[in-house]
């Protein structure tokens, strides 16, 4: 499937849906090998003057290693007919299947050299720009540091600028 390049301000996008309940696939590369996790934590909106996008990474993910290795990683947005293999995305770490995207039924492709999936309805390609750890000190709400982080392994935040986006042809 090909994706079309247009002005992310005309995307038409329910972010509180498309993240919060169809999920989305954050994708990196690392030494010329891809890696995806599911992510239903995030947000986009416009910060220091740019387009941008939050997204949050716990520091036991593999993506993670393959975010951290690149300036860029995308954000892949579904219609909600993928919910079986996003959960499977979500479940199953690269770390011990070595052929995870093959196997999650969704097919890889690439969009201004950036992975992403071609059964996406969207793809926004983001560069990084600020990465930051929840601190649990800063939680005004502690209900939310006891409920969320048990283990006490709190997420990376990343404010990405949104340098390009895609919608499916």
């Amino acid at each position: 499937m090909e994706f079309q390049k247009t002005d992310v301000k005309s995307m038409e996008m329910k972010p509180f849906e498309k993240i919060g309940s169809q999920w989305m696939l954050i994708a990196a590369e690392k030494d010329g090998k891809a890696n995806a996790m599911t992510a239903s934590w995030g947000g986009v909106g416009v910060l220091w003057g740019k387009n941008v996008v939050t997204v949050y990474i716990r520091p036991q993910r593999y993506t993670k290693e393959f975010v951290d290795a690149q300036d860029t990683f995308t954000l892949s947005f579904f219609d909600g007919k993928y919910m079986e293999e996003l959960g499977y995305m979500g479940k199953i770490s690269g770390r011990d299947v070595p052929d995870k995207l093959e196997q999650s039924g969704l097919h890889l492709t690439h969009v201004n050299g950036a992975p992403a999936f071609e059964e996406a309805s969207q793809v926004l390609v983001c560069r990084k720009l600020y990465r930051g750890k929840i601190q649990p000190e800063n939680f005004l709400d502690p209900e939310q540091d006891a409920k969320w982080y048990p283990q006490k392994d709190y997420h990376d935040v990343y404010v990405a600028e949104i340098v390009d986006a895609y919608v499916r042809k």
